[in-house]
């Protein structure tokens, strides 16, 4: 029995310092920290983005950012010198403006690596898991010395799935935007099926039935939908009062097509087309904001049969709030993530049916205005 607790000890105490044991002040036992980490901290978001090392250094780039303004950034590197390491960094304003002097440096010389701890003087960084890490910063005041804790997350990014590949022809003419869908590429293009049911219950044919036709030039994306509904319901006067709960056209667009999470932020836009012609999508801010300027639409009903004829413009995701965007232009060859659906309401206080036109596995079909993962994929021709 005393042998074998005897044993144990010394395994417990050999990993111990295994998990312990320092490393060479080389960039190669730093590495990990490579990659692009996002945070929070100083009651705003953090991103802080590392390089691969190269050339005897790595490399990164700091920012914060409070109510969508950039508050300060950092340009940071950590550099081979005398068989050791040193963190260098230097603060910038929001315009750029140099807090430090032309040759001053914010300096913090290494003390040991360990497997999963950078320790400068300072400066900390630990690593959680592949893809958390957090950094443990000595703020320094007149009269006392604080230590504040950046908790960051890698952003990676996989390769969006292939839901649903679509081959879009460009307009010799562009769509008049009328309602009318006499144009002639409408003609020369055929229809999707608009028939997934993510939210409700089955419905028949006599309640909804959709389909639509997608066409490009330049500088928009054209979408024609045809819509069968035996009742049109419009509850909320204020466009920003829920409006998913009231008929209306939802259009899901993701510029480069990349996926990922886009609930509050421009990554991927999910505009609801109202029966008045109003747009609203989720802001960063987390409310309703009308996107009107991004789509012009034409509705005409005639008995339950209603055709909207659409004119998207596209932004990236470097999109931002009440500042000037350039709308993306588009050509030949490009890839773009997107989905239809409508919110289908004829006599509740809530909308009773949500029909898309991508298929989404799983119990959870309601995720297109958070995940642009589930978005089908066009290209243009």
């Amino acid at each position: 029995m005393k042998l074998l607790v005897t044993i144990l000890l010394l395994v417990i105490c050999t990993f111990t310092y295994s998990q312990q044991k320092t490393l060479e002040p080389k960039l190669e036992n730093i590495a990990w920290i490579a990659g692009a980490w996002h945070g929070n901290a100083f009651g705003g978001q953090t991103e802080e983005i590392w390089s691969e090392p190269s050339g005897g250094s790595m490399m990164a780039a700091f920012k914060l950012i409070n109510d969508e303004k950039v508050t300060f950034y950092e340009i940071v590197i950590i550099r081979e010198i005398e068989s050791s390491l040193i963190l260098q960094l230097k603060h910038f304003g929001p315009d750029l403006k140099g807090w430090e002097t032309k040759d001053e440096t914010v300096d913090f010389p290494l003390k040991y690596i360990t497997e999963n701890k950078i320790v400068f003087e300072g400066i900390n960084f630990e690593k959680v898991s592949d893809i958390e890490m957090n950094v443990y910063v000595d703020i320094k005041s007149e009269e006392k010395t604080e230590t504040v804790k950046f908790n960051y997350k890698k952003k990676i990014r996989l390769p969006k799935p292939i839901n649903q590949l679509i081959t879009v022809k460009k307009a010799k003419n562009k769509p008049v935007i009328d309602g009318k869908a006499d144009d002639k590429i409408w003609s020369n293009t055929s229809w999707q099926p608009l028939d997934q049911l993510w939210l409700g219950n089955a419905y028949s044919e006599e309640d909804f039935s959709g389909r639509y036709k997608l066409s490009w030039s330049e500088d928009a994306l054209y979408l024609l939908a045809e819509i069968k509904d035996d009742v049109l319901i419009d509850n909320n006067p204020d466009p920003l009062i829920a409006w998913w709960d009231d008929d209306c056209l939802e259009i899901f667009i993701d510029e480069d097509n990349s996926g990922g999470e886009h609930q509050y932020n421009h990554n991927a836009f999910a505009y609801h087309i109202d029966l008045d012609g109003n747009v609203v999508d989720m802001s960063p801010n987390k409310k309703g904001k009308l996107y009107n300027s991004h789509i012009k639409s034409k509705r005409k009903t005639t008995g339950n049969t209603t055709i909207w004829e659409v004119k998207i413009s596209l932004y990236d995701d470097s999109y931002k709030e009440n500042e000037e965007n350039k709308i993306v232009k588009l050509q030949k060859g490009k890839i773009i993530g997107f989905a239809l659906a409508y919110c289908d309401n004829d006599t509740s206080e809530h909308r009773e049916n949500f029909i898309g036109s991508v298929k989404v596995e799983g119990d959870d079909k309601n995720r297109g205005w958070i995940d642009a993962n589930i978005f089908g994929t066009l290209k243009l021709n």
